[in-house]
């Protein structure tokens, strides 16, 4: 995985596939109730496990997605800041 925190995803046309994966899951399993009854509903857990649990993690794993490799957390003193990599 590209992020620490295990939201992040390789690359970001995968990340953005998984979220269209989710996202159309979780609109589908209530867009198609009214045409096919409650089984509908079984779309949900799919869309909960493409995006990795919420709509907001998935977002977070985007950002992360992005920021990868392009910024660097350092502390000193007790102070931390994100810069871009490699500047001092």
């Amino acid at each position: 995985m590209g992020g620490s925190s295990g939201f992040a995803s390789r690359t970001v046309a995968g990340h953005l596939a998984r979220g269209a994966v989710g996202f159309g899951a979780l609109i589908g399993a209530f867009a198609l109730v009214p045409f096919v009854g409650p089984v509908a509903l079984l779309l949900l857990p799919l869309g909960v496990l493409a995006l990795r649990g919420c709509p907001t993690c998935w977002v977070i794993g985007l950002m992360e997605t992005v920021s990868w490799g392009r910024l660097e957390r350092s502390c000193v003193d007790g102070r931390c800041e994100l810069r871009p990599a490699g500047s001092k």
